[in-house]
């Protein structure tokens, strides 16, 4: 299994190096070359599995002799021991009239979908790097790495509870000053780990990513600092993601569903989660359709509306009670962007004549010029057949701040009755476009096909827009109630944080003085 870039420049790369390398040398994000087959009996063979069993088979598909099968099984096994249910990302019913459910994807350290790949990660990189180590020659140096990485909350401390304490790695997390939610910030800097920074940035999640993206860009501060990435750019993060979207359709087959399509409705902002599940239904799994959802800053929606990508520049990122989708532009958009310029934009004439290499280069080259116009212009399009076959793979739908308060309001009931369903916003969002979509879903068949919205936080993470939503319609929400114990008293711990400049020199000049720091 070879990996390539984006954007064409670097092929041939093992599983190992896109890992600790995270973004491409020439700004693109790592794709496999080919994806792999899964086994003839997948549906008998991994029916009953559980979902580290089904992570494990999963992930040592795009692994190639990077690992051995046990080797995976053994960092997946460790990975999910930190969840606080042996189903990982167990499957709910949210209303059976209309075979909706939600998929939990909080039930990790940090309460937050992230947990899936970044526990996995850290104990990846951790796993690489004592390897590395264990074969140098007696005079080389350690080999090290500095994580950085950009967040709009919960990325930051997933990220950073799969990294604390790691040998050899230090993490650098970059956040908006004022644009997460209390819990989140929280969350993050109490982490008084040795190797845990982190940098409150005046501006936007998008300045923070931007950041990032030009450090990994400076090939001689990329090299000195051993820059590795946990953003979505890191394509295990994606991997690991896959394994949840099985993992759902074999709930189904397990209470009876025959022959599931399920439905999948995903919270979007910057594209990976819902990424994933295109990577999914890439290697064969029965998908009805992948439903991209998003608050106010809704790039993706207007790009299946009208095939242009455009930024919107006019009022910027958004502040919506959905923090983590308030982003300008997704970055991790790009790959699925690559098939459609591989399969729907090349030339005929270039791709009756070439190569499948000279094919992918020649996607590369697209997109390379879409991204530089999305820099330079604001925007780019593509052409009608590309945007006809993005929409045969996905709908997309929008939701106001209004109705995502609307909507979790509706579904929680103080009764104690059965139907009642605390949603955080951002799972709101995408319990809003499934119910706006519901007539054009009914009509893809009967009842094997099941909705399936992706609850990506837990509500306590939340619990400014959640009790705003709750107390708004008249009802009453007891906190205290919903509060996980690692969230008691959580605000009153002694914190750590950086305030920095938003410039990528004074980043990296935190970045320079710490590790000068740690090596004297």
């Amino acid at each position: 299994m070879k990996y390539r870039s984006t954007r064409g420049k670097a092929s041939g790369q093992s599983f190992e190096s896109v890992v600790l390398e995270g973004l491409a040398a020439d700004g693109g994000l790592y794709i496999p070359e080919h994806l792999p087959s899964l086994p003839a009996d997948w549906q008998t063979a991994w029916a009953q599995l559980s979902f580290p069993q089904l992570a494990t088979e999963l992930i040592s598909l795009f692994v190639g002799d990077d690992m051995t099968h046990a080797e995976v099984e053994r960092l997946v096994a460790k990975s999910y021991s930190t969840f606080d249910t042996a189903q990982v990302t167990p499957l709910v019913d949210l209303d059976k009239a209309t075979n909706t459910h939600i998929l939990e994807l909080f039930h990790g350290p940090t309460f937050a979908f992230k947990d899936v790949a970044l526990q996995f990660l850290g104990n990846l990189f951790e796993f690489f790097l004592e390897r590395r180590n264990a074969q140098k020659a007696a005079d080389e140096p350690m080999h090290k790495i500095t994580v950085v990485g950009a967040t709009s909350g919960d990325t930051g401390s997933a990220a950073i509870y799969g990294l604390r304490g790691k040998k050899n790695v230090s993490v650098f997390i970059l956040h908006p000053k004022g644009r997460v939610s209390p819990i989140q910030e929280a969350q993050m800097t109490t982490v008084l780990d040795a190797n845990v920074h982190n940098l409150s940035i005046t501006g936007t999640f998008d300045d923070c990513q931007d950041i990032v993206k030009q450090l990994f860009g400076r090939p001689e501060f990329k090299r000195d600092h051993s820059l590795g990435a946990i953003n979505s750019i890191n394509w295990a993060r994606i991997l690991a993601q896959i394994t949840y979207y099985f993992y759902a359709y074999f709930t189904l087959v397990q209470q009876g569903v025959k022959n599931p399509k399920p439905v999948f409705v995903v919270p979007s902002g910057n594209f990976g989660d819902i990424l994933a599940g295109y990577y999914a239904q890439s290697l064969g799994l029965p998908v009805g359709k992948l439903v991209i959802a998003t608050n106010e800053n809704d790039i993706l929606d207007r790009f299946l509306r009208s095939g242009r990508y455009e930024k919107n520049s006019e009022s910027g990122v958004l502040a919506t009670p959905s923090p983590a989708m308030d982003i300008l532009v997704s970055s991790n958009f790009e790959r699925f962007l690559w098939y459609l310029a591989r399969n729907y934009e090349v030339s005929e004439d270039a791709a009756s004549a070439g190569t499948q290499d000279s094919l992918d280069q020649a996607a590369g080259e697209i997109i390379r010029k879409w991204m530089d116009q999305l820099k330079t212009e604001g925007s780019f399009a593509v052409s009608e057949k590309a945007l006809q076959a993005a929409r045969q793979i996905f709908w997309s739908g929008r939701c106001s701040d209004a109705d995502t308060y609307e909507t979790i309001a509706r579904h929680y009931r103080n009764d104690k009755d059965n139907s009642s369903y605390l949603l955080d916003p951002h799972t709101a969002v995408g319990v809003y476009v499934a119910e706006t979509l519901r007539a054009d879903i009914d009509k893809l068949g009967g009842s094997d096909v099941h909705t399936i919205c992706l609850s990506t936080a837990h509500p306590a993470k939340f619990s400014e827009a959640v009790l705003k939503a709750v107390n708004d319609k008249g009802h009453h929400l007891d906190f205290q109630s919903i509060l996980p114990q690692p969230f008691v008293g959580l605000l009153e711990k002694p914190r750590r944080c950086v305030e920095c400049e938003n410039s990528a020199d004074a980043v990296a000049k935190v970045i320079i003085d710490q590790a000068a720091l740690e090596s004297s």
